[in-house]
């Protein structure tokens, strides 16, 4: 009987001392390291009412298509519409791995913009994605825009829309 093979390296890893500020989820790269087409999907979510409910709270937007089933109905709508912003907010870079895998290179958010396509209901769940259209080089700096899409349990795309994110450069790698 063979015993398992171990590898030295973890013992080694374990013996030095942690230090918080270098603990990354995933390596992190440079605005050099990204390409035009790599996604960074979120985890997939199902909307509740309860969703609906503490979004409702947050932003304060209290019109009966967002919580009223009769008032939907009567105008339309085949139950109450989950608010879009909320349906926008799962396209925040945060939602995905994307901020990890930038690590310090991070500046700023710069813009964004969305077409809502389809209505989001309570039970709809939701696969947002980021993924890399653009990589401008300015200077020091970097700008990446990213096409941002949320499709629906059916294949439906919901949501699809962009957002733009100044990036450091490494200015090292030519």
């Amino acid at each position: 009987m063979s015993l398992p093979h171990t590898d030295p390296a973890p013992a080694e890893a374990a013996a030095a001392p942690f230090d918080p500020r270098a603990f990354e989820v995933v390596p992190a790269r440079a605005f050099e390291d990204l390409r035009v087409g790599e996604v960074f999907r979120a985890p997939s979510r199902t909307l509740t009412d309860a969703h609906a409910a503490a979004f409702q709270t947050v932003s304060a937007d209290n019109h009966p298509v967002h919580y009223d089933v009769e008032w939907a109905r009567r105008h339309g709508h085949a139950a109450p519409v989950v608010h879009g912003l909320q349906v926008l907010a799962f396209t925040a870079p945060g939602a995905t791995l994307f901020p990890h895998f930038i690590g310090d290179v991070f500046i700023s958010f710069l813009e964004l913009s969305c077409t809502f396509l389809a209505e989001v209901h309570s039970g709809d769940t939701l696969y947002p994605a980021l993924t890399v259209t653009g990589l401008e080089p300015q200077g020091d700096n970097g700008v990446v825009t990213t096409a941002a899409s949320v499709h629906n349990q059916r294949g439906e795309l919901v949501l699809e829309g962009h957002h733009k994110y100044l990036l450091r450069r490494d200015r090292t790698r030519g």
